[in-house]
């Protein structure tokens, strides 16, 4: 499914990637519909918004480290996630999986919007929209993975592409942590 898209994928191949009878499919799913929902909410790839990294580190390599696990984790997902909107049963199915897990497309930004917003409350950044930011971050990376789909091509060097998508929002530090830095030469 994540190769061929839901269309392409028939429960035989499907049988055949996972080294078992199309019989024994249907003994533990009533259709492809319910194998593809349960590998949506079950199989899918994780994302790893690290809780825990609010006051640790430098909050510009907290972000890249959190923008290229984003890239990755929507390149991983895209392709299958995708198929979903070419089915409104199974979108509506998949929606309402998502509303009983907590959970849904809204998770990552709203992840990324809480380290800033704790990152704020630190002193540790200016005050932003964190909201805006980790929207911007997320729609950012949404994209790659639309290109990266397209194209047939991976996502090139997320680590890299994490870093200049964090360097273009110019997150400074509030203005009196920055006090401490020299002044620029400006020539004699």
């Amino acid at each position: 499914m994540r190769r061929d898209g839901l269309m392409r994928a028939t429960t035989k191949e499907i049988a055949r990637e996972a080294g078992c009878s199309e019989a024994l499919l249907y003994k533990h799913f009533p259709d492809k519909r319910d194998i593809f929902l349960r590998v949506l909410t079950n199989r899918s790839p994780r994302l790893d918004l690290a809780g825990g990294l609010a006051g640790t580190g430098t909050v510009t390599a907290n972000l890249e480290h959190l923008v290229a696990n984003l890239l990755r984790f929507y390149e991983q997902g895209f392709p299958i996630a995708a198929s979903i909107f070419g089915n409104t049963e199974l979108l509506r199915a998949h929606r309402q999986a998502m509303v009983t897990r907590g959970a849904g497309p809204h998770g990552p930004s709203a992840g990324l919007a809480r380290y800033l917003d704790q990152e704020v409350r630190l002193g540790r950044l200016r005050d932003l929209d964190a909201d805006a930011v980790a929207r911007l971050l997320t729609g950012a990376a949404l994209h790659e993975a639309f290109l990266a789909a397209y194209t047939g091509e991976p996502v090139p060097d997320p680590t890299a592409l994490a870093q200049r998508l964090v360097a273009a929002l110019d997150l400074s530090p509030p203005q009196e942590e920055r006090r401490d830095e020299p002044a620029p030469d400006r020539g004699a």
